[in-house]
C-alpha cells in the first residue's frame, strides 16, 4: 500500500501478482507479507506463533468437562461457551493422548454413564415433558434418546446385546452391578406391561368406535322409529350398513359385529345391486293403494292389479307392499250407542244372523254410527242391502235425531220397485221405536226386525260396514283444521266410491254397482 507507480517495490508487487496468477499459490496478501518480511529481516521465519486468549486453567477446565460429561465436543462447547470445536480438538490432542477424532461404528458420540442413560429413559416414560426437552437436558438429540430407550427395553436394539452388556460393565463398578441389572430387568418388565396395557386399551377404543359408527350409520340409513338393534335388522339391512362402512373398516370386522356370514353379505349385495324386476309393479301397487285412499289391503290390491291385466301372485303383492311400507291404518274407538230404554215393544229377530239374500231388496240392515273430530261430532245413518252390501241410502248430520233416520228410510223406500217389501233389521235404538219410524214402515209394507239388547253380532253385517268405513277413511288421519261441512263432503264421497268403485272380494273383485250390472239388474 502507498507504493508509487514506477518504483522498485511497485514493480516487484506487480511481478508477484503475475506469479500468483500463474502458480495458483499463495494468496496475494501472503505473498506481499513474505516479500516485506524478507526485505526487513533478510530471511523468512520457519515457524509462527499466534497469541492465545485462553489461559491454561480454562483449557484444563474444558478438557476435564469433556472427559466427565460423555466426551462430546459439541456438548462441551455448548455448556462452557468456549472455545470453538476445532480449538477444543487441538487441546484434546495435546492434553489427552488417548483422544480419538473418529468414533467407531458401534459407539455413540455421547458416551454417558449407564446411570444417566437409565435416568433419561425413565424420565422419557414418566415425565410430562416432551422428548426434545428431555434430550436437551442431557445434551443429546431426540433420536439418541429413543435409541437408549430401545437398547434398555430390549426392543430392536441398535447395537448387539454383547455391546450393551460390555458398556454397562465398563460404566459401573463391580459393587453395584447386580443391583443395576435387577433394576434394568424390572424396568424392562414394567415397560412390557405398560406397552401391553396400551395395546389392549387401543384395541378396546377401536372396537368401541366401530360399534358407535355402526349404530349411527344404521340409524341414519335404516331410520328406525324406536331405535336400532343390530339383532333385529334383516340381512338386507345389515348388508346396506356394512356397504356404507367398508371404506372405513375391514369387511371381516364388520361381519363379526353384525354376526353375519360373508356368503350372506355377498348374496344380499348382489341382490341390492341387481335390477328390480318389480319396479313397474311397485308403481302400480302404490298407485292403486293411493287411489283407494290407503284403504286397500294386499287382497284388494291384488284384485285391482289383476283387473288391470297383470297376472301376479298374491304373495308377491303382499311382500312388495311390506317392503314399500304400504299398510292400512287400524284403530279402535268407542262405538256410538243409541239405546235409550224400552220406549215401545220390541219386535223379534227375524234374520237370526242370516245375512244372505238371493236378490236385492230382500234384507236391509240399518244403524247409526258416530264420528268425532276436533270441529265436532257427525252421525251417519245408512241402509245396507244384504244381497251385495250396497249402501241403498244414507243421511249424514250433526245430531242423531229422528229426522236423520226417517229421512234415510224415505229415500230407501223411494228406490223400491212394485212388489218389493224387504225386512228392515236394526238394533233396539230409540230411532227405530219412535212412532214416526213405525208409521213409515207400516205405510210402505216393510217388516221390522230387531237384535237382542246389547248384542252387536245380531247386526254384524252392518257393523262390518262401519268398521271398514272407519278403518279406510277415518282412523289414522289428522282431522285438525277440517270443518264439519268438509268432513260431511268427504264422508259422502267415500260412500259413493264404496258403492261404485270399491273392490269387494266376495263379489269376484267387483264393486256392488258393477256386480249388479254384470247380473243385468241395472243398466
Amino acid at each position: 500500500d502507498g507504493c508509487p507507480p514506477g518504483s522498485l517495490v511497485y514493480a516487484e508487487i506487480k511481478r508477484c501478482t503475475v506469479y500468483v496468477t500463474f502458480t495458483g499459490y499463495p494468496d496475494y496478501k501472503s505473498l506481499v507479507n513474505w516479500y516485506r518480511e524478507y526485505n526487513e529481516l533478510g530471511y523468512l521465519r520457519t515457524s509462527r506463533h499466534s497469541w492465545n486468549k485462553y489461559t491454561d486453567e480454562e483449557k484444563q477446565r474444558a478438557v476435564n468437562y469433556y472427559n466427565e460429561h460423555g466426551k462430546c465436543v459439541l456438548r462441551t462447547v455448548k455448556a462452557l461457551g468456549y472455545p470453538s470445536r476445532p480449538l477444543l480438538c487441538s487441546w484434546l490432542k495435546e492434553m489427552c493422548p488417548d483422544y480419538k477424532t473418529r468414533c467407531s461404528a458401534d459407539t455413540s458420540l455421547v458416551n454417558l454413564p449407564i446411570e444417566e442413560k437409565m435416568q433419561a429413559v425413565i424420565e422419557l416414560h414418566t415425565s410430562s415433558d416432551s422428548v426434545n426437552k428431555i434430550a436437551h437436558k442431557y445434551g443429546v438429540t431426540s433420536t439418541t434418546l429413543r435409541n437408549w430407550d430401545r437398547q434398555l427395553s430390549n426392543e430392536e436394539p441398535t447395537m448387539p446385546k454383547r455391546k450393551i452388556k460390555s458398556m454397562i460393565s465398563n460404566a459401573v463398578t463391580s459393587s453395584n452391578t447386580e443391583e443395576l441389572t435387577e433394576e434394568v430387568e424390572r424396568l424392562r418388565k414394567l415397560t412390557s406391561e405398560l406397552q401391553a396395557q396400551a395395546n389392549e386399551l387401543a384395541d378396546q377404543v377401536y372396537h368401541l368406535q366401530l360399534e358407535k359408527d355402526v349404530l349411527e350409520k344404521a340409524a341414519e340409513i335404516i331410520k328406525k322409529d324406536k331405535g336400532v338393534s343390530l339383532d333385529t335388522l334383516t340381512n338386507r339391512e345389515k348388508a346396506i350398513v356394512i356397504g356404507a362402512l367398508r371404506d372405513k373398516y375391514p369387511l371381516k370386522e364388520l361381519l363379526l359385529v353384525f354376526n353375519m356370514a360373508k356368503s350372506s353379505f355377498c348374496y344380499q349385495t348382489a341382490s341390492i345391486n341387481a335390477t328390480d324386476k318389480y319396479k313397474e309393479l311397485r308403481e302400480a301397487i302404490r298407485t292403486a293403494f293411493n287411489d283407494s285412499g290407503e284403504a286397500y289391503g294386499y287382497r284388494r290390491i291384488h284384485k285391482a292389479i289383476k283387473n288391470g291385466g297383470t297376472a301376479v301372485s298374491e304373495k308377491v303383492i303382499r311382500r312388495l307392499m311390506s317392503e314399500e311400507g304400504l299398510a292400512v291404518r287400524r284403530q279402535r274407538r268407542k262405538r256410538y250407542n243409541s239405546y235409550q230404554g224400552e220406549m215401545t215393544p220390541a219386535v223379534p229377530n227375524l234374520l237370526q244372523r242370516d245375512f244372505h239374500a238371493d236378490s236385492p231388496n230382500k234384507k236391509w240392515l240399518t244403524d247409526i254410527t258416530e264420528f268425532s273430530i276436533p270441529a265436532g261430532k257427525i252421525y251417519l245413518s245408512p241402509i245396507i242391502d244384504c244381497f251385495d252390501g250396497l249402501p241403498v241410502s244414507w243421511t249424514i248430520g250433526t245430531s242423531p235425531n229422528a229426522d236423520l233416520a226417517n229421512t234415510m228410510l224415505d229415500m230407501a223406500i223411494s228406490t223400491l220397485k212394485e212388489g218389493e217389501y224387504p225386512i228392515v233389521h236394526s238394533n233396539r235404538g230409540a230411532h227405530y221405536r219412535w212412532p214416526g219410524w213405525i208409521q213409515r214402515m207400516n205405510n210402505a209394507g216393510l217388516t221390522r226386525s230387531m237384535s237382542k239388547k246389547g248384542c252387536s253380532p245380531d247386526n254384524s253385517a252392518c257393523e262390518g260396514f262401519f268398521g271398514r268405513l272407519k278403518n279406510e277413511m277415518f282412523y289414522g288421519r289428522d282431522w285438525k283444521g277440517v270443518s264439519i261441512d268438509q268432513f260431511i263432503h268427504k264422508l259422502d264421497r267415500y260412500i259413493k266410491w264404496y258403492a261404485e268403485k270399491r273392490i269387494k272380494l266376495s263379489l269376484n273383485g267387483m264393486s256392488p254397482i258393477d256386480y249388479r250390472r254384470s247380473l243385468g239388474l241395472i243398466d
